[in-house]
């Protein structure tokens, strides 16, 4: 037997799913320019995101993130948040359809 579990609903008529506060601030982490790498006084590397405000406007505040011993492993850390937000956004369309039946 399947079982399936909604966490949001697609219908046109919906008032659920995500907020537009929401939407804005995955789109916001999912631009790069909106991310920095700097390095700490015992050597490693620091991911840093810029904060927002409460109105989802961007703060001279950064957050941090991650720590990571190369340059490399700290953009590829980046890049994979990047990733995961802009799949957030793909998914808060609602859903794709994969394949169809005649």
């Amino acid at each position: 037997m399947t079982f399936y579990y909604k966490t949001y609903s697609f219908s046109n008529n919906s008032t659920e799913g995500i907020s537009e506060d929401t939407r804005k601030t995955w789109e916001f982490f999912a631009d790069k320019k909106n991310w920095r790498i700097v390095q700490l006084p015992n050597g490693y590397y620091q991911t840093e995101c810029q904060s927002l405000d409460a109105n989802n406007k961007p703060t001279e505040d950064w957050t941090d993130v991650t720590r990571r011993e190369t340059i490399e492993s700290a953009e590829a850390a980046i890049d994979a948040s990047i990733e995961h937000y802009k799949k957030r956004l793909e998914f808060a369309k609602g859903p794709k359809v994969v394949k169809t039946f005649k």
